[in-house]
């Protein structure tokens, strides 16, 4: 799954941890103080456009740049590989453009702010506001949208490319070692099928979690920086960055939640792959040899993909009940948290919205595992069934679940 893509995977995914921590150690305690903020000199920050070419903005591009090819050089030449230009370079560039788009976030967080704050202004009639001032801020959204698109587009289409080299790289591995993997159950589907599911499901996962670890870190100081007028929570009372405490605290019971009630979906999803893989095999068969797929026999093996989805359905059922629950709640919690500085009036329109913006980024964040446990229940199931040809290919015993029977009963 990893060695047909990534040279020497288990040491090249320890030392790309490494070194981007060491590389993240440098930059925030060292060379981001090189380059003046984005900001001007006695004003606020930059809004607009303006923000993705600001000097500092550069030097971090820059900086971004020498530091992946300081870590790719030596792999390609210590290790060489035949995919590496696209699995360490290409997985660079995702890494870029996910950063990116966080930006992108980022600089429409920054201009909610002044925004919200010009709609008060309009609305209590404390100003005088013009036609040019409105439609300004609109345009401004408009340029920030805009980057966010075009390079949203380009990364997708780049990425679609990835996914697919990666899904070749496992297949000419695989089809190589054909002899002694055609054996296996659903030996066809999981070479033609589940490589290309497995690619792109890693992908989705691992680009969520760069992003949701870069919207934290972007986000976060945000956070702490528009709460200041925050100082109390509802039934808690007053404590230290309490956004920060209430978003790590819900998070953490959405995720440990769903987790708890979502235990049985991936060894389901398994036996799911494994009827249906059977069911297919007989049909084809019977393409070709009359004998093959009679209708007792196909009633039988579709018999038995009725019930392990009928089992998948109950389950999911209670699953999405929390869930759906959760996440209805979750809508609303920003606003419950801020109450108590509402009623106040501690706080203006587009502070407030640039809090619970900031506060949805960091909470989202936090709730990775939330938003993605169906993809991880899929992934697992296809990682259980990829894993018996690693097994094979090493002389290895079969995984355990190989040679089990779906339960009988929900």
């Amino acid at each position: 799954m990893f060695v047909s893509f990534f040279p020497r995977p288990r040491l090249f995914f320890l030392s790309a941890v490494l070194w981007t921590a060491l590389a993240m150690t440098l930059w925030y305690g060292y060379a981001n103080t090189l380059v003046g903020s984005s900001a001007p000199e006695g004003g606020p920050p930059a809004v607009g456009v303006a923000t993705f070419w600001t000097a500092q903005a550069l030097w971090f591009d820059f900086y971004f740049a020498v530091c992946v090819a300081l870590f790719a050089a030596p792999w390609m030449v210590l290790s060489p590989h035949p995919w590496a230009w696209w699995s360490i370079l290409g997985s660079a560039l995702i890494l870029f453009t996910t950063y990116f788009q966080v930006q992108v976030n980022v600089a429409i967080n920054g201009w909610f702010g002044p925004f919200y704050d010009l709609i008060q202004a309009a609305v209590s009639r404390s100003r005088p506001i013009t036609s040019e001032e409105f439609y300004g801020h609109l345009l401004t959204f408009a340029g920030i949208a805009l980057v966010g698109v075009f390079i949203g587009a380009l990364a997708r289409f780049f990425v679609s490319h990835y996914i697919f080299r990666w899904r070749t790289a496992m297949n000419d591995f695989y089809i190589a070692n054909w002899p002694r993997l055609r054996t296996i159950e659903g030996a066809s589907q999981r070479v033609q099928e589940d490589t290309m599911r497995f690619a792109t499901t890693v992908e989705g996962l691992g680009g969520n979690l760069i992003e949701a670890m870069l919207t934290l870190i972007a986000f976060l100081p945000v956070l702490v920086k528009l709460s200041s007028n925050v100082t109390e929570l509802p039934l808690v009372g007053a404590i230290p960055y309490p956004l920060v405490f209430a978003a790590v605290i819900w998070s953490v019971f959405g995720t440990g939640l769903l987790a708890l009630i979502g235990i049985k979906l991936p060894g389901i999803e398994f036996f799911n792959q494994k009827v249906e893989a059977a069911y297919r095999k007989e049909l084809v068969l019977g393409e070709d040899d009359a004998a093959r797929a009679d209708p007792p026999t196909a009633s039988d093996l579709f018999s038995h993909i009725r019930h392990n989805y009928f089992r998948l359905y109950f389950h999911f059922m209670y699953f999405n009940i929390g869930r759906i629950v959760y996440l209805q709640v979750d809508a609303i919690v920003g606003y419950v948290l801020l109450a108590p500085t509402i009623i106040a009036g501690k706080i203006t329109l587009g502070p407030m919205n640039q809090i619970l913006r900031a506060f949805t980024q960091v909470r989202s964040s936090f709730q990775y595992l939330v938003n993605a446990w169906s993809t991880i229940v899929e992934l697992i199931s296809i990682y259980k069934r990829l894993r018996a040809f690693e097994a094979k290919i090493h002389d290895e015993p079969l995984p355990s679940i190989e040679s089990e029977i779906e339960p009988a009963t929900l």
